[in-house]
């Protein structure tokens, strides 16, 4: 099948049911931005929420705000408009703190649920701070301990049996961009009698997600990436209703308090999702994603996903016919269905080639050790812009321009 020529590429943005919402964002000029997977382009409704919040509601009624402005109430509102997107019923999902502690919180409540299990489970290719935050609950709980898979068996599947308790999972693998079947494997775990903590990271925003309908018992995700929150904006947590009477976090701090201004002695949890805050939030990055939500109230998930594998289809497909023989090779599924809203290539220069790249106002990020990867949020970005990043990559590749001394200094943040 031949690759689409530039007027048929064109013909998909014409055709395109969401192009309209590109409007809604701050975009930099000619750049392509393939980083929504990394933290998301401001909005101009984010903006503005900023810039009430902080000229009105701080700057002139300040303490009055926390009632009059529903500051206090924000974290609960806030939880359940994401709900809306990942599939859960209003009371499930607060926004608070951040997706480490949030993991912490729910890999400590799980335990809690099942006594007498001492076995968290989680996927050695998982991001980081998820294998660090189980390494971090695990090293308070005697005699618990982690089994990874990919180094204690080859799927998580055969790593459960009768003593795990938790199993911790990446719906879509923030490297290569993989996506699992949450209702498959949630209900291989339940017949084990563990619970699911699902990681959206990369889902959230980026695909459909139906946590009730699949049964999840706990989840987490950001708001910074694809629900373009802004930077270091707070993350959210899900517990499934059944849980909420029962599970207990560990950070018992006073917003998850059942009544935090009575300043009581006792620590007394909320009966409700209110119970997974910790201390004070914070409200000037809760508005600016406020903000961010409004465009959400505008978007058909389906049609979301069906321009998601379009949009990844077609730069691969790209990438493999402009870029063939130049040392990339695919890291993401090929089929459509098994992967995610980005896309990995893995190349031996992978990190010079990224920063050359961006140079050339293609933002795409380089994962160690080897791996170029481009996000690709269905919301603002075009079928040409796709083309573009495609023609860019190869003429990069061709001129091995990547071999520039200075696109080899790597930055603090990669």
């Amino acid at each position: 099948m031949p690759v689409p020529d530039r007027a048929a590429i064109q013909a998909m943005d014409a055709q395109d049911p969401l192009r309209h919402l590109r409007d809604a964002f701050i975009l930099a000029g000619d750049e392509i931005y393939l980083d929504g997977n990394s933290l998301g382009p401001a909005t101009l409704a984010a903006q503005q929420e900023l810039l009430t919040a902080a000229r009105e509601e701080w700057a002139r009624d300040m303490i009055r705000s926390w009632n009059g402005a529903g500051w206090f109430d924000l974290p609960v509102r806030l939880g359940d408009r994401i709900g809306r997107l990942i599939g859960a019923a209003p009371g499930q999902v607060v926004v608070a703190d951040t997706t480490s502690v949030n993991i912490y919180k729910a890999l400590h409540a799980a335990m809690g649920l099942r006594p007498g299990r001492g076995t968290i489970v989680a996927e050695s290719g998982s991001f980081p701070t998820d294998l660090y935050m189980a390494e971090g609950v695990v090293s308070t709980l005697p005699g618990a301990r982690l089994r990874l898979e990919g180094v204690d068996a080859p799927t998580i599947e055969e790593l459960l049996d009768s003593d795990v308790a938790a199993v911790l999972v990446n719906h879509v693998n923030y490297k290569t961009g993989a996506l699992r079947d949450m209702a498959a494997l949630t209900a291989r775990i339940h017949e084990a009698g563990a619970l699911a903590i699902w990681d959206l990271c990369h889902s959230a925003g980026a695909l459909p997600v139906a946590l009730d309908a699949a049964g999840a018992d706990f989840a987490v995700g950001c708001s910074y990436k694809y629900l373009n929150g802004g930077p270091g904006a707070p993350a959210f947590i899900y517990v499934a209703k059944r849980h909420l009477g029962q599970a207990r976090q560990p950070l018992s701090g006073w917003w998850g308090h059942a009544r935090p201004f009575a300043f009581e002695t006792g620590y007394e949890g909320d009966p409700g999702i209110r119970r997974f805050q910790c201390g004070t939030q914070p409200i000037l990055s809760m508005r600016a994603l406020k903000g961010a939500l409004e465009v959400w109230d505008r978007v058909d998930m389906a049609a979301l996903r069906a321009k998601s594998i379009a949009l990844t289809g077609l730069f691969i497909e790209l990438v493999e016919s402009l870029c063939a023989g130049r040392g990339l090779a695919l890291e993401s599924p090929r089929d459509g269905a098994l992967r995610g809203s980005q896309v990995a290539f893995r190349h031996d220069h992978a990190h010079e080639i990224m920063q050359a790249l961006i140079a050339r106002g293609v933002i795409g990020d380089f994962r160690a050790p080897a791996t170029l990867r481009f996000g690709f949020a269905p919301l603002y970005l075009r079928h040409v812009d796709v083309l573009r990043a495609a023609e860019t990559l190869a003429e990069v590749l061709e001129s091995e321009s990547w071999r520039d001394p200075r696109f080899a200094v790597k930055a603090a943040v990669t």
